[in-house]
């Protein structure tokens, strides 16, 4: 393609965009054009990523849109050309959690105005203009996180930029903003949502995703895992277990570990450490962070036969256990109903063996703050209520380490042990 005048920045498609989300969660179609210069490396050709990114899993590589570059996706079954515009651009808001916008049409993006163009003939004309705006994130109950995030338009106004590189296939647009840097969000308002999506719309068939505050530690840990929605669909595939060759004598056991003044944070891990080593495990201590690889924590997670660890996000890593596995979540004071509706509920559906250790009150470090008969320690269910608001929040979550009890500790792994040996013997 010859170049143009490289002033205008546009990208046209025929965009065929469907926005769902799992548990009332939802894709969206945005760009972004607040995303900070810098230049990436990708098969030899330099890009400056200004605006957003886009992922062409048909071609397996990630490629990162200038805004000097236009470029135009083709529909694959265009609705009739005498449909009104209004049945092109659809949008439902009656969900609590998301709005659901889709357009089935030419389509040119505009990523210096965040603004969908309905394209059409020149000889097509309308009576009146058709504009919707939306905010491309899953959480639409949450005011103070949908205030962050782009709002896009989309719009069947006849003033369009003329679009530069052309596409044959369609596109799925969503955000990477929000709570993504928490990998419980990235997974639960991300890529299970886009996984049923993918699945749903574009089972066997080529398409482009279009992501939205796609930042380089964002795209570096997450670019295999976007590439392979592809694979696993047009292949019919599954993800494989990882293998160990070599023969294990003791059950290989994670502990997810916390550090610094989040909260939930093992006091004595080093110690408990010990107790599991002393019970039979060989025990790996895996702290995760948001540039660890994401692979490498697959390696980690998936060649294990249990894994223990507070209340928090980085349990999400469960997804990566192997059905049999033993999942135990240790629950501080106060959480057990998080506890069961971010973890526990998924685990029994995955088919681990899922456990709890529930801390007493003399295993928490609220009770160096608080009188141990305080309604916060003694009844958390009682303080809390219906509000769990941020202050009662920051005690349960922020405030709140962990002393375990070594002897009670050692106890109640010595059953996790057993389960865990068992799985792995099973495996001989």
């Amino acid at each position: 393609m010859k170049k143009q005048n490289l002033t205008i920045v546009s990208i046209c498609f025929v965009f065929f965009v469907f926005f769902f989300m799992f548990q009332s969660k939802y894709v969206s179609l945005v760009s972004n054009s607040n995303v900070s210069r810098s230049t990436i490396i990708d098969q030899g050709l330099r890009y400056k990523l200004i605006f957003s990114v886009f992922i062409e899993l048909h071609v397996k590589r990630i490629w990162y849109l200038n805004q000097q570059r236009t470029g135009c996706w083709i529909t694959i079954l265009p609705p009739p050309l005498h449909s009104p515009r209004g049945r092109l651009i659809t949008c439902d808001r009656s969900h609590q959690y998301y709005d659901l916008c889709s357009i089935n049409g030419p389509t040119v993006l505009d990523p210096a105005t965040s603004t969908f163009f309905l394209q059409g003939p020149s000889t097509m004309t309308f009576p009146s203009i058709f504009k919707e705006n939306i905010r491309p994130y899953p959480r639409k109950f949450e005011n103070f996180v949908m205030k962050g995030i782009k709002e896009l338009t989309i719009t069947s106004a006849p003033q369009r930029p003329k679009c530069e590189i052309q596409h044959n296939v369609p596109a799925l647009v969503f955000s990477a903003g929000g709570y993504t840097g928490n990998f419980w969000h990235e997974f639960n308002d991300g890529f299970i949502p886009l996984f049923i999506t993918v699945s749903s719309v574009f089972p066997d068939q080529d398409f482009v995703l279009v992501i939205s505050k796609a930042r380089h530690w964002w795209v570096n840990k997450y670019a295999e895992l976007l590439q392979a929605f592809k694979k696993a669909y047009g292949s019919h595939g599954q993800i494989h277990p990882s293998k160990n060759n070599s023969p294990l004598v003791r059950p290989r056991l994670v502990l997810v570990s916390r550090r610094g003044s989040l909260g939930r944070v093992i006091n004595n891990e080093a110690k408990a450490k010990l107790v599991l080593e002393k019970i039979g495990f060989d025990v790996i201590v895996f702290e995760p962070n948001p540039g660890t690889p994401l692979n490498e924590a697959y390696a980690i997670i998936n060649s294990s036969h249990a894994m223990v660890g507070v209340h928090g996000a980085a349990l999400t890593h469960s997804l990566f256990l192997r059905p049999g596995s033993v999942f135990v979540q240790v629950v501080p004071l106060g959480l057990d109903w998080v506890a069961q509706v971010c973890f526990a509920k998924s685990a029994r559906a995955m088919r681990l063996e899922y456990m709890e250790y529930k801390i007493k009150a003399e295993e928490s470090s609220l009770i160096e703050k608080y009188n141990k008969n305080d309604l916060l320690i003694k009844d958390p269910v009682a303080f809390r209520g219906k509000n769990w608001s941020e202050d009662i929040m920051n005690i349960y979550l922020k405030e709140q380490n962990v002393n375990f009890d070594l002897v009670r500790f050692g106890e109640y792994f010595k059953q996790v042990y057993k389960k865990a040996k068992q799985f792995m013997d099973k495996e001989r």
